[in-house]
């Protein structure tokens, strides 16, 4: 076929992708036509030069991997998947922004075959792919031996310049180019146009310069509709294997509309019938009728067909190899790439007896998570520079670090670590590790954790919540989890915290009362495979409860810890963490008063709220109207397990600073505090209720909401 030729059907196929988008949008009277049309042409270049894939499996693993970071533009995603023959009709397209369409107005994992992450907040996309890219160098590194390449992809994202504004950006960016992750592309969508305006209003940096700084190859693409100049970048950032690139492209945002090209008109709206009809003439489009390919550009995309099951087949040919000369290496990687565990992976937990010494629930966390590492070995992650204080590192895993680096030279007894290390050392950057460890579970083969401390899970919050919206198996570590963190104060004292957490669907908010309660709330996060786990540790130590009469266990979210003795409970004491202790010991104090106590850990709240009716009627029988909710945060919550007649313990203020134990005593956190609430709910005299607090530290009093 002559030149020509080709440039006329490549002209025609970009076309589609451009004319396809901008119908569907049009379609639903809703959505951002500007970017698929602009950036059509270096998408068109990537899918059809570079990527990857098989549309008849989208799931093989050593597919590269596809990120669009600048998900408003998702008809440009939806159209590719479309028109290389992913099963994703064209009445689909059609559906577009409608209720449970396969074609949700922004990304969404798990809806559309070839999605891989939820994208649409700018920036989030972006630290997915660099957690892909970590996933994809460890696995690398793991199994890989030589002349055996089993894992060997991309990962590639496309990102706008809001993405490029947004911090997550900037710090997962920064990480990147520390870790050298030269298998991570980024193309640019440069058109210097935001939703409210062109960039000059709010971003006139030198964007190259600083990736520059940050340790990335950049490569300027000053046509971005000429498919040769980006395939040249691509194929030049494919060989750079030693930094991470960014590619940036200048594109015209609505090319090819006669009045909202490289106008903001077209961003966030739908170009309107009449323009819609003259952008067609402009581009020559073979037709006005709405969703209409020619077959001739349709059958160019789907030779993506064939060459995706020739792409799989050959790996599939390599692997076979593998498996002969690596059998034990073989079986592991197909146990980890479909998300599969060891058998005896929980044999060697750790137990603790009442008698054992005190520990804080983050000591018996990084004892709990070293014993799972030492049995499933793609267990990774770390912390944001917080390892000793959240007890996160993996003891004897090595650094993850590139080896070209004097971090990643500095190897374990017998050789590097390197890539193959598995604490990940993600630096002071909380919202680049959640969307780093984010789209390392998407990649899949890593189970990956991070840690902070509580109150910066704030920091973490749009990443958490994304993660739980994907529903992926990871695990975000929150340690100094109430106002007992103490003298650092109230800016490191969560407070609201838990509650905000606790609102969010998907995900399970676990916060043990012991070691013990904290090695079965990591056993459940193994097992709970459909979405992330969120643990929330103490700083402070707390006693080993005695769990020999406890009816349930944290599976269930909230369970009988201890019940009273000859018949119904006069009044329910309900715990969660540090302060399910102090219910324990409000009991005994109760049992003095001639008052009959059960006492009720809740370590997830979420998970008690699955259970059915009869087991949550046994627990917190609806007779028992006298309750006591105890928990070292707000109140918000808890009115449900109080009830009409019940009183909940909680802060509605800030901390202060002051030893952990001052603050918990002046904020109400006593044992005589719990004692005399509960004794003034069953409506004793005063005196036994001041009493019952006589004896202990001094408070100002806690924040009391009488339900």
């Amino acid at each position: 076929m002559p030149h020509t030729d080709n440039q006329r059907l490549e002209d025609l196929a970009i076309n589609a992708i451009r004319m396809l988008s901008a119908d569907a949008v049009q379609n639903a009277n809703s959505g951002h036509p500007g970017m698929p049309m602009g950036a059509a042409a270096m998408t068109y270049a990537l899918w059809k030069r570079h990527l990857k894939y098989n549309p008849q499996n989208p799931s093989w693993f050593d597919r590269d991997r596809f990120v669009l970071s600048a998900g408003h533009g998702s008809m440009l995603v939806y159209s590719m998947l479309y028109l290389t023959g992913y099963d994703l009709p064209l009445d689909e397209l059609k559906r577009f922004r409608q209720w449970e369409s396969m074609t949700p107005g922004h990304p969404e994992r798990g809806y559309t075959p070839g999605i891989e992450v939820a994208t649409g907040p700018l920036g989030q996309g972006f630290g997915n792919a660099v957690g892909m890219a970590m996933a994809e160098a460890w696995l690398a590194a793991t199994y890989n031996k030589p002349g055996h390449d089993i894992v060997n992809h991309y990962t590639y994202a496309i990102s706008g310049d809001g993405c490029l504004m947004e911090g997550v950006t900037q710090e997962a960016a920064s990480l990147a180019g520390h870790l050298k992750l030269g298998k991570l592309i980024v193309l640019y969508d440069e058109n210097r146009i935001t939703l409210a305006g062109g960039t000059d209003l709010t971003f006139t940096e030198n964007v190259r310069a600083r990736f520059d700084a940050y340790g990335w190859q950049t490569i300027q693409v000053e046509n971005g509709n000429s498919v040769e100049e980006v395939s040249e970048a691509i194929a030049a950032a494919k060989a750079d294997t030693g930094r991470p690139t960014l590619i940036l492209v200048k594109t015209h945002i609505g090319f090819g509309s006669p009045k909202k090209q490289d106008n903001f008109s077209s961003h966030g709206s739908p170009l309107g019938e009449e323009e819609l009809a003259a952008t067609k003439k402009n581009l020559g489009w073979g037709s006005t009728e709405k969703f209409w390919i020619p077959d001739e550009a349709l059958a160019h995309f789907r030779e993506a067909i064939p060459a995706g099951a020739a792409a799989q087949s050959e790996w599939t040919t390599r692997f076979e190899a593998y498996r002969a000369a690596f059998p034990q290496e073989a079986k592991q990687f197909e146990m980890v790439t479909t998300g599969g565990v060891p058998e005896g992976w929980d044999s060697e937990l750790p137990k603790w007896t009442p008698a054992d010494k005190a520990i804080a629930t983050r000591v018996a966390g990084g004892e709990v998570l070293n014993a799972l590492a030492k049995k499933i070995t793609n267990i990774v992650g770390g912390s944001a520079d917080l390892n000793p204080s959240t007890n996160t590192a993996l003891k004897g895993a090595g650094d993850f670090q590139s080896p070209d680096t004097p971090a990643g030279a500095m190897g374990a007894v017998g050789g590097v670590w390197g890539f193959a290390g598995r604490n990940m050392a993600f630096g002071v950057r909380e919202h680049a590790m959640g969307s780093a460890v984010n789209g390392m579970a998407a990649h899949g083969g890593v189970l990956p954790f991070s840690a902070t401390f509580f109150v910066f899970s704030d920091y973490m919050k749009p990443a958490v919540r994304l993660g739980a919206m994907m529903g992926i198996h990871a695990f975000y570590v929150f340690t100094h989890d109430s106002v007992g963190v103490g003298e650092d104060g109230p800016t490191h004292e969560p407070v609201e915290h838990l509650a905000a957490l606790r609102t969010i669907p998907g995900l399970t908010v676990l916060r043990p009362a012991d070691p013990n309660e904290t090695t079965d709330a990591w056993a459940f996060a193994i097992r709970n495979n459909t979405g992330p786990t969120a643990f929330v540790l103490s700083r402070q130590n707390v006693p080993h409860l005695d769990r020999s009469k406890s009816v349930g266990d944290l599976t269930k979210g909230a369970y009988i810890l201890a019940d009273a003795e000859g018949g119904s409970p006069d009044v329910i004491l309900i715990g969660t963490g540090s302060e399910v202790g102090l219910c324990v010991k409000a009991q005994e104090k109760l049992a003095g008063y001639g008052v009959k106590t059960r006492v009720v850990s809740m370590p997830g709240m979420s998970l008690f709220e699955k259970q059915d009716d009869a087991y949550r009627e046994s627990v917190l029988p609806r007779s028992v109207k006298k309750r006591v909710t105890v928990e070292a945060a707000a109140g918000f919550g808890w009115d449900r397990y109080a009830g009409d007649e019940g009183a909940k313990i909680g802060i509605d203020r800030f901390g202060a600073s002051a030893p952990g134990d001052i603050v918990m005593a002046n904020l109400g956190f006593t044992v005589g505090n719990v004692t005399a609430t509960a004794l003034r709910l069953l409506g004793r005299n005063d005196e036994a209720a001041l009493e019952a607090g006589s004896n202990e530290t001094a408070f100002a009093g806690p924040t009391l909401h009488h339900a």
